[in-house]
């Protein structure tokens, strides 16, 4: 499977579901899409991604970060979007799928409310689907290794 194939399959089976039955975006002000007052902050896109970026809708920036990943792209917006044209980083937030379900992504707790009530917090249906999303993610090298190289990169965190 290539890349764009393995987001575009992960995108659809999180199309319809949310952390919350409310768009949490809205709770916390779009706090992990809109840069900060030193234009930092935003989502990755993964592999293959950026093609579905090429021009850019009114609000978004994307520029080169290697913070987290090595030659990532992170995009970020002026604190909402439609769903349709988020990222696939945003659809997953506040989990990250592991190899084998999904854990909370520890990146999350400088800027989400949720992540204090943890995965039994968030709607079944959105953590399931995040786990069948990991599932297809894991099926390709390029989005296995990027999700891996943000797992090393929790760990860390983990370690501050």
């Amino acid at each position: 499977m290539q890349p764009l194939e393995a987001v575009m399959e992960a995108r659809k089976l999180l199309s319809q579901v949310t952390p919350l039955k409310r768009d949490c975006g809205r709770y916390c002000g779009g706090a992990c899409c809109e840069p900060d007052e030193d234009g930092q902050g935003g989502m990755l896109l993964f592999p293959g991604e950026e093609a579905l970026y090429q021009e850019l809708p009114e609000g978004f920036t994307l520029m080169q970060d290697d913070a987290v990943v090595p030659d990532a792209l992170l995009i970020s917006c002026e604190g909402y979007c439609e769903r349709d044209m988020r990222p696939l980083s945003c659809m997953l937030f506040p989990l990250l799928p592991t190899k084998e379900g999904a854990v909370m992504d520890r990146r999350g707790w400088a800027v989400c409310p949720l992540m204090e009530s943890g995965i039994n917090g968030l709607q079944p249906e959105f953590v399931d689907a995040v786990k069948k999303a990991g599932q297809v993610l894991y099926s390709c090298p390029e989005t296995a290794a990027f999700l891996e190289a943000i797992h090393r990169f929790n760990i860390q965190l983990q370690s501050l």
